[in-house]
């Protein structure tokens, strides 16, 4: 992909960074840094182990 048209859209991933940012410091104002942490913890990790699943689905393709 052209390196111009890449940067167009990277930027559309933009707003909902922002957007993610502006609810996690709604949610730490109204319930709290460690309850939002813990959920963000739990959020990272069902991330983290999806990813590790996805991987070795690929490996086992091949």
């Amino acid at each position: 992909m052209d390196q111009r048209l890449q940067g167009w859209v990277n930027l559309l991933w933009l707003p909902l960074v922002i957007l993610f940012l502006i609810v996690d410091r709604i949610c730490v104002r109204k319930f709290g840094v460690k309850a939002v942490n813990k959920v963000e913890l739990y959020i990272l990790s069902i991330v983290i182990i999806l990813l590790l699943i996805n991987w070795i689905r690929l490996q086992l393709q091949k």
